[in-house]
């Protein structure tokens, strides 16, 4: 029978690692990002997936959300902060046809090696199966220094949007608004619509915590109500310019660029705000029969 060789000789001390060398299928992942000190470990798991994925893969925050249980606002999150420290780029270009497209740059060692020029329609990776000759590892360089160094340990909640910042805050002015990451993402689009017709953040928290009931049952089926119901009128139509109308991005997924004169959302994002919105409908008849009864 055949010795192990495991790389500690003392149980429950630490973990011991029971490694096969692998021959096929497989990614190099440096430590600089495995033993990242200020990413968080969805950031490095993201970024760890994404280094494996063939040139062309799909990476915007749908398509992740729809791949892994994170949903979208950890996975938005998770791709700032690997742009943040420059494992990842994200750059709008306008294609021959006039469309405007996400471009999108994985670097397995931000700041080692500059990426040559992709052409505009990049083959996929070589057969992960095929053995590729032994290289050397490069040399580790530090990741670039943040504008903002995050707390390390820090969970990665940094909210994509403003209407997501106006939610988790209302915790901060009264306790029982402590709402549900599903609660949240369900709300959002309804303080979305509001920020579209020129309300203020503080006009909106006012709104929402004013003249609350005794005692409160229900506080998300509250804010869904009165988000709904007191939704103020639109703005006065802006006059005619000359010239195009800027280019926004959408306010939910971040991610579809278009020409118009006020933030909105993409055609796919506002068919899942009108979702929501149905549903919000039904949950706030059912919160008022409650109380009702």
């Amino acid at each position: 029978m055949g010795n192990r060789n495991l790389s500690a000789p003392v149980f429950g001390a630490g973990v011991i690692h029971a490694n096969v060398t692998h021959t096929t299928g497989y990614t190099v992942v440096g430590n600089h990002l495995t033993q990242h000190e200020h990413l968080s470990l969805t950031a490095i798991g993201l970024a760890a997936h994404i280094q494996s994925l063939p040139a062309g893969s799909r990476i915007g925050v749908k398509c992740l959300a729809e791949r892994f249980p994170e949903g979208e606002i950890r996975v938005a999150a998770a791709l700032r902060e690997l742009e943040t420290h420059g494992y990842l780029s994200r750059t709008r270009e306008r294609l021959p046809s006039g469309r405007i497209v996400t471009r999108t740059v994985s670097y397995n060692n931000p700041g080692a090696v500059e990426p040559p020029e992709p052409d505009g329609d990049p083959e996929p990776d070589p057969d992960p199966d095929s053995k590729p000759g032994p290289e050397p590892d490069p040399a580790p360089k530090p990741a670039p220094k943040p504008s903002r160094e995050p707390v390390r340990g820090e969970t990665p909640a940094a909210p994509p949007t403003p209407a997501v910042e106006l939610l988790l805050g209302l915790r901060r002015h009264d306790a029982r608004f402590l709402l549900s990451e599903r609660d949240i993402r369900h709300l959002a689009p309804a303080v979305d619509a509001w920020f579209a017709r020129g309300a203020a953040p503080d006009a909106v928290r006012r709104t929402l915590l004013a003249a609350l009931p005794e005692p409160l049952m229900h506080p998300a089926g509250l804010l869904s109500h009165r988000l709904k119901t007191l939704l103020p009128p639109p703005l006065p139509a802006a006059p005619l310019v000359q010239g195009p109308p800027p280019i926004q991005t959408c306010v939910t997924c971040e991610e579809v660029a278009f020409r118009a004169w006020g933030p909105g959302r993409c055609p796919d994002c506002e068919a899942d705000a009108d979702a929501h919105e149905a549903a919000a409908k039904r949950a706030a008849a059912a919160w008022l029969a409650a109380d009702a009864a």
